[in-house]
């Protein structure tokens, strides 16, 4: 599979450079994805297609200000170093700028020497192991220290820092926002609550990778970045009742699905059923056995834990949970845009880009959003 397949071409001027005043004013395209047939709506349009006993699993990981600016100790010249997963303590795997300057051994200044760092080794793709030295307490160095790691295509300077967290980040970790979540305001979220659609809590901290441009001709040779989730009892209770109830799963984000398909665990009910001579059947996309009682088995299960992930969802992956997805819109030959195609059918998804392009949508992290979903019924 050639990664210039999913290729588009989107005008710079519809790069969203800065954040809507309300995030939920944002614009929505909502793509059938076994019809390809769209609709254009507003972001707080998406409560009517919620119904009550639905379930929203949202990412509540929070940014932290991962970008220093510093100075090189030995010659005063200028550093950046991007932190981006902390391996112990005060050692954090680093993306460093400029590169050659800071080996093994470099050592860095931020803030007048509040903050110290030493280049330790350098690891996969050229990113280096840091240790920081300091005073008193890291995140509140990090705090007065760090800014927002803004991803390379925004160029603006963001006004208000809080504007590139959802309202719902509460875990720090993460070098990037889960962006689709941006959209949601707390009285949305309580419009949402209120109408009797759950919503289970996940943690993926998300790592720069996500915006590395594939480098690989065909998509089965690319390699994915690792990330780090977590899944409570409480969320995998929370998604394994909705799916036994018949009712929707909607994932918020790529970030969401990511987490939510590496922690997908077979069901040894289902298998016992199928074994029995119970006929499976697909609601919205998934594999479901219908119980005698009412309700359903699923073909999987959400397993509470924790774990590093590096799964790479593309064209011909079999979809364990995510039933619907809400997601922004991504860049070109990424491996996001390769799984919305996974999700609801390249073609269908790329003529919906294109659909979008044509009617000035706005892209990336700021801009608009999607929700792709299945609107048939059991079959």
């Amino acid at each position: 599979m050639k990664v210039k397949d999913f290729d588009y071409e989107l005008p710079e001027e519809l790069i969203a450079q800065d954040p809507l005043e309300n995030r939920s004013s944002s614009r929505l395209l909502v793509l059938d994805k076994n019809t390809g047939e769209t609709a254009h709506r507003h972001f707080c349009d998406i409560i009517e297609y919620l119904d009550p006993g639905d379930c929203l699993v949202i990412n509540d990981t929070k940014v932290i200000p991962a970008r220093l600016l510093g100075l090189k100790e030995d010659t005063g010249a200028h550093v950046e170093i991007l932190l981006l997963k902390r391996r112990e303590g005060d050692l954090w795997e680093c993306l460093v700028r400029p590169g050659k300057k800071l080996k093994n051994g470099a050592r860095a200044v931020f803030g007048d020497g509040l903050l110290r760092a030493e280049i330790v080794d350098t690891v996969d793709e050229g990113n280096r192991l840091v240790r920081f030295s300091y005073e008193g307490i890291f995140e509140e160095v990090l705090d007065r220290l760090g800014e927002m790691p803004l991803p390379p295509y925004i160029t603006h300077k963001l006004k208000d820092q809080n504007r590139y967290q959802t309202v719902y980040a509460v875990h720090e970790g993460s070098a990037a926002a889960p962006t689709a979540g941006l959209h949601f305001t707390k009285e949305l979220l309580e419009q949402i609550r209120e109408k009797g659609i759950r919503i289970a809590k996940v943690t993926l901290h998300v790592g720069l990778g996500t915006f590395r441009p594939v480098k690989a001709e065909t998509v089965e040779e690319h390699h994915m970045h690792s990330e780090t989730y977590i899944v409570s009892r409480e969320a995998a209770d929370t998604v394994n009742e909705t799916l036994r109830s018949g009712h929707k799963v909607i994932s918020v984000g790529t970030t969401s699905t990511r987490t939510m398909e590496s922690a997908a665990v077979p069901n040894p009910e289902y298998e016992r059923l199928k074994k029995e001579g119970c006929i499976p059947v697909k609601l919205r996309g998934l594999s479901m056995i219908r119980r005698a009682e009412g309700g359903y088995e699923p073909e999987y299960l959400l397993q509470e834990g924790s774990a590093d992930t590096s799964i790479f969802i593309y064209p011909g992956y079999h979809w364990k949970l995510v039933e619907s997805l809400i997601t922004n819109f991504h860049l070109p030959q990424s491996t996001l845009i390769m799984l919305v195609s996974s999700f609801a059918g390249k073609e269908h998804v790329m003529a919906a880009y294109r659909e979008a392009v044509g009617m000035r949508y706005r892209f990336f992290s700021f801009g608009d959003a999607m929700f792709l979903s299945d609107f048939g019924e059991v079959h």
